[in-house]
């Protein structure tokens, strides 16, 4: 019974091991990169508990603000280099730039680009940081933000320098704008009537009839101007203009005839920011204000090749013209698509990057932490071990978890076994030391129970003597007198022959035998593991130094600071194998010397029970109650 029970106990602490193993590993695999220490969930809501958007919006560039209030700059690397992006399966890596860092400041401007945004949905994505490792260095990646249809990108975040292009296309400005401090995104530039900013003729811009074109802007009016100018492309009585008419925005395209003009709307307040966009598509060009349509434009858009001009642009104005829109305006975050963004597109980004509604449709989660065992550690020395650690190591380290389990199991159970074994013989050799007469005596019939002199024990006593080894020596002993003596013709009468009491004392000795196997169960295991563990450590540091060896090889870097995880990493093995040996060998040999006085005691009563047996039963012929059976 005692038997079952241990070996239940090993099972389900085995099987406990091997879940905590596995709980360990998806934990590891949860989390995008162990490297870092610290994430924050972002989720955008476009359901009406955020802001609810119905059209479909698609592929987009997200624009995350981040402050002191959403963001601990604290922990992360100073420029940034430690910031990744990653898509809510933890598994894939989202493309992203950063328009500004300043961690003194505690602001910084990042897009990242989202592959698929529903509408009237929830989607959410990782953001990594806490890296403090060299490896953790910036990497932006402004081209792979936008997708193949997008043709510029201006944040106009250069100071006193031409505008570049982030979508990759180089369609960089050929001139600078008077730079504005403090713009709706970061930095942003300030057109007059004296200033414009060139954007260069090139393939990817250039225009077809009835083609399919968004343009978008954030703009703040300075003063309210007639006929005022903001983006515009002509030649040869081909244009197209988009701007303001005393604070109406409108678009004029003219091909070759006369132009037309978009319908007039309300007109927008001076000194603040709105989001300003074109979409026009083989039918129609739609002007949208603040992510809402705003006016519809029968007509195409010309075929253009020329420069863009971002403010007042004589080529399509005409000199009075020209003089009267002569005005200031600021500028900010220009894209030009060769695309038809659908409606919940250009909504989107009017509320993602305004400010206002922003909050409520990106949802920044607390920080989180690894949930796995070396959370605490991780960001420490023995944190950059682990995270060195190859999977052959891992192998290693799991085996001889598993092995350090069952040594652990081992020693436990059978301490307290001796324990158990000490104190139910310490009851008996009580009774028995006041024995005399009839051994059987103490028998009750019962290997897990006794008599004492006065009756039987109780019941607190019987589980205490289920344990005695020498109580169930004693028990066969008692048998086989009981057993040679059930032949007695005359009751009362009890001698056994010489050749009895051989055969008793050779069960005796059978049962000694029986009982010091018991006690040395399992202790091989104990040896397995303080031999073994240090060799599958030492295995595990060998395949670890050369793996190591061999990336470094691979790769050229000879440094020191390539080598040294990766070596530290695979001596962890090694710790490990000894962690495993050296807690083994002390209890081995503690619980060894306690089995050796366990199994003295066992051959002390064997004698002791031969010779009171002898004196008891030995056929003196002298002795008038004696007979030979």
């Amino acid at each position: 019974m005692n038997d079952n029970i241990r070996r239940t106990t090993l099972r389900h602490l085995l099987f406990a091991v091997l879940m905590a193993i596995g709980l360990e590993t998806q934990t590891a695999h949860a989390w995008w990169n162990s490297d870092w220490t610290m994430r924050k969930k972002i989720t955008i809501d476009t359901t009406a508990n955020g802001v609810p958007i119905s059209d479909p919006i698609g592929e987009t560039s997200v624009l995350i603000r981040l402050f002191d209030g959403n963001f601990q700059f604290a922990n992360a690397k100073e420029d940034g280099g430690d910031i990744r992006f990653v898509a809510s399966d933890d598994k894939t890596a989202l493309r992203y730039h950063i328009e500004k860092w300043d961690a003194q400041m505690g602001e910084a401007f990042i897009w990242v680009r989202v592959p698929d945004l529903k509408h009237n949905s929830q989607t959410s994505f990782w953001l990594y940081f806490g890296n403090g490792t060299q490896k953790a260095i910036r990497a932006d990646d402004p081209k792979g933000t936008y997708d193949s249809a997008t043709t510029l990108v201006y944040h106009f975040s250069e100071k006193n320098q031409p505008p570049g292009d982030a979508s990759g296309n180089n369609n960089n400005a050929a001139n600078a704008g008077i730079p504005v401090e403090g713009s709706m995104i970061g930095g942003g530039i300030r057109l007059t009537g004296t200033t414009t900013v060139s954007i260069p003729a090139s393939p990817s811009l250039a225009w077809e009839r009835a083609g399919t074109l968004t343009w978008s802007a954030w703009i703040k009016l300075n003063a309210l101007k007639p006929k005022a100018p903001i983006f515009s492309r002509g030649e040869q009585g081909r244009r197209f203009v988009i701007g303001s008419d005393n604070g109406v925005p409108y678009v004029e395209i003219a091909d070759g005839g006369e132009s037309k003009h978009s319908p007039a709307g309300e007109a927008v307040q001076v000194n603040t920011w709105h989001h300003l966009a074109v979409v026009a598509n083989s039918g129609n060009v739609v002007l949208f204000l603040d992510g809402e349509s705003y006016s519809t434009l029968n007509a195409q858009i010309p075929t253009l090749a020329t420069p863009g001009i971002l403010g007042s642009d004589p080529a399509v104005q005409s000199a009075d013209d020209a003089r009267r829109s002569a005005m200031s305006i600021d500028i900010d975050e220009l894209e030009i698509s060769r695309t038809s963004r659908p409606a919940g597109f250009v909504k989107f980004a009017a509320i993602s990057q305004g400010g206002e509604k922003s909050g409520k449709l990106l949802n920044f989660a607390p920080d989180e932490t690894p949930s796995n065992w070396f959370s605490g550690i991780s960001s420490g020395y023995v944190g950059i071990i682990v995270r060195s650690l190859t999977a052959d190591g891992w192998a290693v380290i799991g085996l001889l978890s598993v092995m350090a389990a069952i040594s652990w199991y081992i020693m436990i159970t059978k301490a307290t076994y001796l324990n158990a074994s000490a104190k139910g013989n310490a009851l008996f050799m009580n009774a028995w030391g006041h024995l005399a007469n009839d051994l059987t005596a103490l028998d009750h019939g019962d290997a897990d129970s006794m008599k004492t002199l006065g009756g039987r024990v109780d019941k607190d006593a019987e589980r205490t003597l289920r344990n005695s080894g020498v109580y169930r020596i004693y028990h066969i002993g008692a048998e086989e007198i009981r057993h040679r003596l059930a032949a007695d013709r005359e009751p009362g009468i009890k001698m056994l022959k010489a050749r009895s009491i051989q055969a008793i004392r050779a069960s005796l000795d059978s049962g000694l035998v029986r009982e010091t196997q018991k006690l040395n169960s399992k202790m091989v295991l104990l040896t397995i593991a303080i031999s073994g563990g240090p060799f599958l450590g030492l295995l595990g540091t060998v395949i670890g130094v050369m793996i190591t060896f061999a990336a470094v090889a691979a790769a050229g870097d000879v440094n020191v600071n390539a080598i040294a995880p990766g070596i530290a990493a695979a001596l962890l093995a090694t710790v490990a194998g000894l962690g495993v040996a050296i807690p083994s060998l002390f209890g081995y040999n503690y619980l060894l010397a306690r089995v050796k006085d366990a199994t003295s005691d066992m051959q002390v009563f064997v004698d002791e029970f031969v010779s009171k047996m002898a004196e008891f039963y030995g056929g003196n012929p002298d002795r008038a109650d004696n007979y030979h059976i």
